[in-house]
């Protein structure tokens, strides 16, 4: 398997919109060309009567009734905030939008 070039690193980094000098150029594609056979390496090993997986151990979901209780009233909530409207906190607008 070809190694992941520095033209594909680049590639990458502008897609990210990162700015990369030409040594970390080499030196990430020597990373991700190590990712890529490490991930190549268990794709080796999976068999097919393995099922694929997100976790080695089962997971489920512990759950709680959803009882009502004692909290902050809005006016606590606020109390401590910079700035505040129409009982949320108030923040600088970032993305131009109303």
């Amino acid at each position: 398997m070809p190694g992941i070039t520095r033209e594909e690193v680049a590639h990458l980094a502008r897609l990210a919109r990162l700015e990369l000098k030409d040594e970390e150029l080499d030196h990430f594609a020597g990373q991700l060309d190590d990712i890529i056979g490490a991930v190549a390496e268990v794709s080796d090993v999976a068999d097919e009567d393995v099922p694929p997986t997100s976790h080695p151990l089962p997971l489920t979901n512990v759950m709680r009734p959803d009882d009502v209780r004692p909290s902050l009233t809005p006016e606590q909530a606020l109390s401590g905030a910079p700035a505040q409207e129409q009982q949320r906190f108030k923040v600088p607008q970032i993305l131009g939008e109303e």
